[in-house]
């Protein structure tokens, strides 16, 4: 492991650990050394809740969580709640818990421990915090208690997470982010990289749950802060990302739940993501698409893509920068580029120029926009170019994409893509597996139709 790592975040330690009271200040330079910048430490009782808060006025980078974890459930008296209340008003506390529900131990019976869950959620919207849940072979009951408390008042995390696809996703629905810890990275836990292949990174964060749960390179050992890479990597191999993407996207997470850390703000215009540089030049679309993201959050893989207003080509250009770096340059972002022609062919022009590979991205109805072929203006500019299609037939075209144009936007999108494959090297039709879109139907108009490349994208993964 190099100490070359994007900033990340351990969101769910236990810093006032016994096997921490050696060496914790070297633990938590060790952390920063390998570019962990902030470190949630988290109460399990009355005792550990206190000692976390003083950990968070010790140390610049520690946060803090208050609560009682489901083994210690009895402590959670009227009393150990009022105290609970004053120590979540405390500077940098930012979150109840753990709390939850454990059914493997059986330290504590059933009832006593989910009148204590319900107690925590109760306090957690008294005092304007998400909370932390643990939830150990309990899931239908988790779920069931988070639903009846209206627990997406405050939102939360599921940490250290050994549910299903489907409880993830009830989860999520509730506004609740999945937390995952060094488990993701051991062999025989296939299911756990299935459910993070298959959820949205929008809705992933990090965590060790040190001192326990070391991840593979270091199973059996103590685990630490640091070891938070190892379980971003391996997300990031299981996403297809790079390891910048999953820091990026995991460190907003965690902003926007519990306020750690400050989002990077600096990528409107030119984004990275893997390999490729990405460029939003408008905001501006002659689509209305059911599913765009925009309509909710102006962010992609942590990137904030809203404008404040279009930028020149000489600022694409400046933001651009070293164009070595990626191996491809792609006009996208949160918007319709071709409804800038102009910028585009100037910018490609000299992207070209850089001899680095120039893609766009399109909706495939500029030729309406711009009332005439533009295509062969970009002969020559442009190396690749991707369309969306999504539907096999007018009427679900505008009933999904809901066009400017009305339903004459479908043929103008297959158009475009016919008189596309005579000016651009390679041409591609996508579609987002968005429920109730026949991509079978699509598939069969895209390559004995249309006989272009066909591409399947995810619906809620954007980027």
């Amino acid at each position: 492991m190099n100490n070359r790592s994007p900033a990340l975040i351990d969101t769910h330690a236990h810093l006032d650990s016994a096997r921490f009271a050696a060496d914790l200040p070297q633990v938590i330079e060790t952390a920063k050394a390998a570019g962990v910048n902030h470190i949630l430490t988290i109460g399990c009782d009355l005792a550990s809740s206190r000692a976390s808060v003083e950990l968070a006025a010790t140390y610049a980078e520690v946060y803090a969580a208050v609560g009682i974890h489901p083994h210690d459930a009895r402590e959670a008296t009227t009393e150990a709640m009022t105290e609970l209340k004053t120590l979540a008003q405390q500077n940098k506390v930012v979150a109840i818990g753990e709390t939850g529900l454990d059914y493997y131990r059986d330290h504590c019976p059933h009832d006593i421990q989910q009148t204590a869950f319900r107690r925590q959620i109760g306090l957690a919207k008294e005092v304007g915090l998400p909370i932390i849940v643990h939830d150990r072979e309990a899931h239908q009951d988790v779920l069931r208690i988070l639903q009846e408390e209206q627990a997406q008042q405050v939102g939360g995390v599921l940490h250290c997470f050994s549910g299903d696809l489907a409880m993830a996703r009830a989860c999520i629905e509730l506004g609740f982010y999945i937390s995952f810890p060094g488990t993701l990275t051991y062999p025989a836990n296939q299911a756990l990289r299935d459910v993070a292949k298959t959820i949205s990174t929008d809705h992933v964060l990090l965590e060790t749950d040190c001192p326990y749960l070391a991840p593979q390179p270091r199973r059996g050992k103590r685990n630490e802060p640091a070891f938070v890479r190892y379980t971003a990597e391996e997300l990031a191999r299981i996403k297809g990302l790079s390891l910048a993407d999953i820091a990026r996207v995991t460190r907003l997470n965690a902003f926007r739940l519990f306020g750690i850390g400050a989002p990077d703000q600096r990528s409107r215009i030119a984004y990275p993501i893997r390999d490729a540089l990405y460029l939003n030049i408008t905001n501006r679309c002659s689509n209305k698409c059911i599913f765009c993201a925009k309509f909710k959050d102006f962010t992609v893989k942590g990137h904030a893509l809203k404008l404040e207003r279009e930028p020149t080509a000489e600022e694409v250009i400046q933001a651009i920068g070293r164009v070595q770096d990626y191996r491809e340059v792609v006009f996208c972002g949160y918007g319709e580029p071709l409804l800038r022609l102009d910028l585009i062919k100037k910018v490609a022009a000299w992207l070209q120029e850089q001899g680095v590979r120039v893609r766009i991205n399109t909706d495939g109805q500029a030729n309406l926009v711009h009332k005439r072929n533009i295509l062969p203006e970009l002969a020559g500019l442009i190396d690749a170019v991707s369309v969306s299609l999504n539907a096999a037939d007018a009427a679900s075209y505008q009933r999904i994409c809901q066009s400017d144009f009305g339903e004459e936007g479908y043929q103008a999108v297959k158009d475009f893509l016919r008189e596309a494959k005579k000016h651009i090297p390679s041409v591609t039709a996508s579609v987002v597996t968005l429920p109730g879109i026949d991509v079978e139907a699509c598939r069969k108009i895209v390559e004995e139709e249309l006989k272009v490349r066909f591409l399947v994208r995810r619906y809620n993964e954007v980027g």
